[in-house]
């Protein structure tokens, strides 16, 4: 054989490694990509979940104690603000994370207030559909802790491959992006005081 057609050879093997590699890497990026957004769908379908029984739970704590209107009010308006945040491309955007993880803590905080009217009251402890609403709303706070770290997880797994040698080339090349994570909320490193 020819020294030329011996190079020729080498060179399209190489190339073809070359493009092979690429194509592989594209592929996975491709594939956790679509498994941060699912994880992503699944943390928003929780979400929606506790923000479908927050409407039942304040009708029938509302049927108790009709006095407490400030903080009917309070989770209305919490609900309201988490319903209103754009949810598009948020997985790209830490900045539109934070503020997503704001509106759903200023929820979580109305609901705990919810909470504590709720316990003043015995006979609303009694009643069975406030029970089952209040047990399901618990489950639902496991589920939302549950898929959000699902999704850290699968956001990891994405970043960590988009920003190692060589896939941070083929990232750059073909517009993958670092995906946001839930972060604790300031302060979660200080245990609440509790006084009797």
């Amino acid at each position: 054989m020819k020294k030329s057609t011996i190079i020729l050879i080498a060179v399209v093997v190489v190339i073809f490694f070359m493009i092979s590699g690429a194509i592989g890497k594209y592929n996975t990026m491709v594939t956790m990509d679509e498994g941060v957004d699912a994880a992503w769908s699944q943390v928003e379908n929780v979400y929606q979940r506790r923000a479908d029984l927050i409407p039942n739970l304040v009708a029938t704590v509302k049927g108790y104690a009709e006095h407490e209107k400030e903080t009917f009010t309070a989770v209305t308006e919490a609900r309201s603000k988490v319903n209103n945040i754009n949810l598009e491309g948020i997985v790209n955007n830490p900045q539109a994370m934070q503020n997503f993880q704001q509106a759903q803590s200023g929820l979580s905080g109305a609901l705990s207030k919810l909470m504590v009217v709720m316990e003043r009251y015995p006979e609303l402890k009694a009643n069975q559909n406030f029970l089952d609403l209040q047990t399901q709303l618990e489950g639902t706070e496991n589920r939302i802790t549950t898929e959000r770290n699902r999704f850290n997880k699968a956001a990891q797994g994405y970043n960590t491959v988009i920003r190692r040698f060589p896939g941070s080339i083929y990232a750059g090349m073909f517009g993958f992006d670092r995906k946001a994570y839930f972060e604790a909320e300031a302060g979660a490193e200080t245990a609440p005081k509790v006084e009797f």
